[in-house]
């Protein structure tokens, strides 16, 4: 590994009082030494200045680098930590110098009862950032599948889609958990949901085996796919099988998105940008996972006890790519209003504007827009603008000013208001919820 390329891509970019050196370790493990502000130096009395903590997450993969980005960041901000890691996938056993090591702390992605047979064997503090195994006993930061399942089924209905699937791993606890909330939000609203399942079902609880299990029935899907009725809207597990699904479509002949309109998980860019089309996916908040395992870790370190319940990040949106640019409306000019929101909601636009394009009288498109979408046209332009909203105060340190303007918003203070009555909570709020910039210590 180069030296260059280690803590690449953190938000924030390098501070001036933040000196990164490498050393490699036994079995090719890397010593991250992270200097910054001398009080941090002091934090723990009676121990090594510097924390020694090890990361078994895997770098395989964009989940596990964002993981590793938001660990990072926090070291960063916070304190000096001597961080081991090893590259690795999934499926890796646990890594050979991991019997012999002797540090402070442990954030993982435990897999199996191997790895977490051997992070007990230690007796330090450990963070389970993956949420497998639900006797493990550590305490555990994760994805919030409720969250992701949500902003699925509202990405999909605002399509137009009346029918609906699921395409997942079976047997593989997240997407085992993702199907069964997406089928019950979908039946509480009225829709039923067509699962896919394998002809053959394997005995193991390791994800990369279901996996690599899931993809051997290509032809399988092929045929499930073919008998879908269409247009449907297609939610997979991950990006993994959402890309599968696609290929599967191209192959057959199916018109992606205009009979099947596939999301993924994860937005893992490379796999969403190589899949044809590029793939829609939900963005997993996955930067402040890491952040607020670390800072769990840190606590725990210091004499702190461990939440006893699970704490769940929510994801931070969608990134829509051309698998859902599609609307599966059949009633054109509703249609046409449906776009011309998506496309100028933040524009500071109103119903009248939606008129000027649409050849409709006010009653009709209010009508007609509130029988196929489920809520009014001023309804829809206010949804868009604080999905833009939240977006913003998820992923920039804009001024509150800035964004309800980019939001469409003529003033902050209105903005604020709404944001409250629609969600509970102030934009501030949300967005200290969000980014985990600052952790109660």
């Amino acid at each position: 590994m180069a030296g260059g390329s280690v803590l690449r891509g953190m938000r924030g970019g390098a501070r001036d009082d933040l000196r990164v050196g490498l050393r490699f370790e036994k079995g090719d493990a890397i010593d991250v030494f992270l200097r910054s502000q001398p009080a941090a130096m002091n934090r723990y009395p009676g121990k090594t200045p510097r924390p020694k903590v090890a990361l078994i997450i895997e770098s395989s993969r964009a989940y596990g680098r964002g993981l590793l980005q938001g660990i990072a960041r926090y070291v960063r901000e916070h304190g000096a930590w001597s961080v081991f890691h090893q590259e690795r996938r999934a499926s890796d056993p646990p890594p050979a110098w991991l019997k012999d090591w002797r540090g402070d702390g442990i954030i993982a992605r435990v897999e199996d009862y191997k790895l977490a047979t051997a992070i007990g064997r230690l007796g330090v503090p450990a963070v389970d950032v993956r949420g497998l195994l639900p006797d493990l006993g550590l305490p555990l930061i994760e994805t919030d599948d409720e969250a992701v399942v949500r902003l699925a089924v509202e990405h999909l209905l605002e399509r137009g889609f009346r029918q609906f699937a699921f395409c997942g791993f079976t047997g593989a606890n997240y997407s085992d958990t993702r199907c069964r909330i997406f089928a019950q939000r979908l039946a509480d609203a009225g829709f039923a949901c067509r699962i896919y399942a394998p002809p053959v079902r394997l005995k193991s609880i390791a994800s990369f085996e279901q996996e690599q299990h899931g993809l051997i029935y290509e032809a399988d899907v092929a045929e499930w796919i073919a008998e879908l009725p269409k247009p449907i809207g297609l939610l997979a597990c991950n990006d993994i099988r959402g890309q599968q699904v696609l290929n599967v479509c191209r192959q057959i002949g199916v018109a992606a998105p205009d009979e099947v309109a596939v999301l993924g998980v994860d937005n893992d860019e490379v796999l969403c940008d190589l899949a044809d089309p590029p793939l829609s996916s939900v963005i997993p908040n996955t930067e402040r996972i890491g952040y607020e395992a670390a800072a769990l870790l840190d606590r725990m370190m210091a004499g702190h006890p461990a939440p006893g319940t699970p704490v769940y990040i929510a994801p931070l949106g969608i990134a829509t790519r051309r698998s859902t640019e599609v609307l599966a409306i059949d009633d054109r000019h509703i249609a046409a209003a449906l776009r011309f929101i998506r496309e100028h909601a933040c524009e500071g636009i109103g119903v009248p504007d939606i008129l000027a394009a649409v050849p409709l009288s006010r009653s009709v498109l209010e009508r007609r827009f509130a029988a196929l979408v489920g809520r009014a046209p001023k309804a829809e332009i206010l949804r868009a603008q604080l999905q833009r909203a939240r977006e913003l105060l998820a992923t920039t340190d804009f001024p509150l000013n800035v964004i309800s303007e980019k939001a469409g918003f003529k003033h902050p203070e209105y903005l604020s208001a709404i944001f409250k009555k629609k969600t509970g909570g102030t934009p501030g709020s949300y967005r200290a919820a969000n980014q985990g910039d600052k952790v109660t210590r």
